[in-house]
């Protein structure tokens, strides 16, 4: 029975969990916008979201905190000047995650994850 089991393991090692959520984050705060499997997905997700709502909170224990799980200064930077000012309002539900097909490798699900209310690049066609 699964009681208490919360996560899924990936067919990772826990360090190389940790390790993959983390640099996977960086690079969702960074560009706000990342392709990769539907499960690693979902569980980056809560753990973006978290890191987001200590951006809300603007405190020195609260930065500390998001540092110790990103390891990014740039990161932790956008994280509590420009996402905590853009998700003010909002009190949860930052990312969102949409279906993408399947890789043509291995026919793995794949999905983008993406933080919302993105700002929008107009570019001139000519």
């Amino acid at each position: 029975m699964r009681h208490g089991i919360a996560k899924r393991k990936l067919n990772k090692t826990s360090s190389h969990r940790i390790a993959m959520l983390e640099n996977m984050a960086v690079s969702l705060i960074k560009n706000e916008t990342i392709k990769t499997t539907l499960p690693k997905a979902k569980e980056l997700r809560p753990f973006v979201e978290k890191i987001i709502t200590l951006g809300k909170k603007n405190k020195e224990s609260s930065r500390m905190n998001a540092f110790n799980s990103l390891r990014d200064k740039e990161a932790v930077v956008k994280v509590f000047d420009d996402l905590s000012k853009r998700f003010k309002k909002r009190s949860g539900g930052y990312c969102r995650i949409v279906k993408a097909g399947f890789r043509s490798g291995d026919n793995a699900p794949m999905a983008f994850i993406q933080l919302l209310d993105q700002e929008v690049v107009k570019t001139d066609k000519k």
